[in-house]
């Protein structure tokens, strides 16, 4: 009997670490010497295999690494029929460095956080799109931790913790979809709270928008905060979003899309960068054209 549970057990354990979904793929690497170098490569890599490149992402303070910022019209279809907080899986993500390392994100896992309850029906779409970025990068081990299928569904940190469709995302409400992108543009285009913009990608027969933000500002920029949590090798996690929903601006809280995106990391690295999420909440809301806020909550 002894020997049944234990034998239970093991298999239980076993059977999780399978299962378990990584947020990042490691490709095939290409040629080194410099991070602009092999975003290059990386970029023809992606226009030949049908992506579109709409963006690239050096962080400063973080030398040696970037982020190549691409969408896939068949998926753009997908989230856009999805809607809602989907549009945060509009862009794909694939990060680089120097030495030619090259690691992108994972579908299996970002589409169960951002299609939800959806994702059963659109699993063959988020396997078609892995096959074709398999095809294009390559398809190494997974990277940068992991999670059950079946909590990225739902996903939070921690009890207490916010999930994607938090009250608190939004930042600002306008009189129409066309005003609420007007607004986003104008003050990227400004470099409010030292941000700049990354990437956009709109669908306005949907009614969606999603940016890619830089956060330049000192001590909380990108490239100092990831160092912090010891994540810049997972650094296709990288640039934070902001979202237009019908009238809607918001932004994914903090405590939600950074441990979605560094699921490895434990809660002694997060309090290193405690006050991180009202940061992110009070810039996104300048970038929204909101009052400034402090509603944002720290890592806790």
């Amino acid at each position: 009997m002894i020997l049944r549970w234990v034998t239970a057990w093991v298999l239980l354990v076993f059977s999780a670490s399978v299962w378990a979904v990584s947020p990042y793929i490691q490709g095939d690497p290409v040629a080194g010497g410099s991070v602009q170098a092999a975003a290059a490569a990386v970029e023809a890599k992606l226009k030949g295999g049908g992506f579109k490149v709409v963006g690239k992402y050096f962080p400063k303070g973080l030398a040696g690494y970037g982020v190549v910022i691409a969408t896939d019209d068949a998926m753009l279809g997908e989230v856009g029929s999805v809607g809602g907080h989907a549009v945060l899986g509009a862009a794909i993500r694939v990060g680089v460095k120097a030495d030619g390392s090259v690691a992108y994100t994972n579908p299996d896992y970002w589409y169960r956080a951002y299609f939800r309850k959806a994702f059963d029906k659109k699993e063959p779409a988020v396997k078609a799109l892995q096959s074709r970025l398999q095809d294009a990068l390559g398809a190494g081990k997974g990277q940068g931790g992991d999670e059950l299928p079946g909590n990225l569904t739902d996903y939070r940190y921690m009890i207490g913790m916010e999930r994607i469709d938090s009250y608190k995302n939004k930042l600002a409400e306008y009189g129409s979809f066309a005003e609420a992108l007007k607004t986003v543009r104008e003050n990227l285009a400004k470099g409010v709270s030292k941000t700049t913009k990354i990437y956009e990608v709109v669908m306005p027969d949907r009614k969606l928008a999603v940016f890619g933000v830089a956060m330049n500002d000192s001590g909380n920029s990108d490239g100092e905060w990831i160092k912090k949590i010891d994540m810049q090798d997972s650094i296709a996690g990288l640039p934070y979003e902001i979202y237009v929903i019908d009238k809607v601006v918001g932004s994914p809280h903090g405590r939600f899309r950074i441990a979605l995106a560094f699921p490895d990391v434990g809660m002694g690295q997060f309090m290193r960068i405690s006050t991180l999420p009202n940061t992110i909440v009070e810039t996104m809301s300048a970038v929204a054209g909101a009052e400034k806020t402090s509603s944002g909550e720290a890592w806790q």
